[in-house]
């Protein structure tokens, strides 16, 4: 059964901007109550007058940081001194990096798998009861195209993803008798924040706009018949599958020739989303 979205108040990590934004946007559209997390006070705030004014939607703004130990727990903390019933939730929040891993520092390395594996894990843990308990409650993860694949010269993030997409469908089982809706949900390249400072060159393929990946999540959302996992475009779920068919050694040279990899190993700044 499709989703009641103007019986829903949800919460999006990473809000500020990129997919989390869009998202907003369409969730508003629709009718949808929002929690908005990020820790940019300034564009939260002004993008929850838009959606107050162009969609009569009602929204609260959190700044989090949600690197900080023990986000979830305070973030839950937060919404409930607020008196805020949280029916929805999206992790969108991350980043990315690319190039050898051998020249990434390790304090970047600690930062993108402390948001993108240990912060989602902590805000789903914090909030997975109380929407469980919800009446057409949903848990959206958001992971990558990278997550079906190792991608050398994104071999940190290409795996944090892979955690967030395994750990997810995980839970799509063991919540599937709660009537709780669980999906990772994986985009493609998206022309977003994630790619300010390093430019688009060496990523081959078609880019989506933030919006297109929007849309494309709400529908996976609304689908009748739940399942685990869903991907943004038709192109991400025939290479998925071509290399879960191949096998590990072949899967790696083609990945890492589909992907650029010799261009990526070559940069040396990182990206953030």
């Amino acid at each position: 059964m499709s989703i009641d979205h103007t019986r829903q108040t949800t919460l999006i990590t990473g809000a500020s901007a990129g997919i989390g934004a869009a998202l907003a946007r369409r969730l508003a559209e629709r009718g949808t109550d929002l929690v908005l997390v990020a820790r940019r006070t300034e564009r939260l705030d002004a993008l929850a007058t838009e959606l107050r004014e162009e969609y009569g939607a009602g929204v609260d703004t959190v700044s989090a940081d949600l690197g900080r130990p023990d986000a979830g727990r305070e973030l839950a903390a937060e919404v409930d001194r607020r008196g805020l019933r949280v029916t929805g939730l999206v992790n969108n929040a991350g980043i990315g990096s690319d190039g050898a891993f051998a020249d990434q520092g390790p304090e970047r390395i600690e930062a993108l798998l402390t948001l993108n594996v240990t912060a989602l894990v902590d805000v789903t843990r914090a909030f997975i009861g109380r929407l469980s308990a919800a009446p057409g409650g949903y848990l959206v993860n958001v992971a990558s195209a990278a997550a079906y694949q190792p991608i050398p010269g994104m071999a940190v993030y290409a795996a944090s993803k892979a955690f967030v997409l395994n750990f997810t469908e995980a839970l799509w089982w063991e919540t599937r008798e709660s009537g709780l809706r669980t999906l990772a949900f994986s985009p493609g390249l998206t022309r977003s924040e994630f790619f300010d400072g390093i430019g688009t060159d060496g990523y081959g393929g078609g880019f989506q706009t933030p919006d297109e990946v929007a849309r494309a999540l709400i529908r996976a959302l609304d689908r009748r018949r739940s399942a685990p996992s869903a991907v943004s475009r038709v192109s991400t779920a025939l290479s998925a599958g071509v290399a879960r068919i191949l096998g590990r050694r072949t899967a790696v040279l083609v990945t890492a020739s589909a992907a650029g990899s010799a261009t990526l190993v070559r940069k040396r700044r990182p990206i953030g989303a």
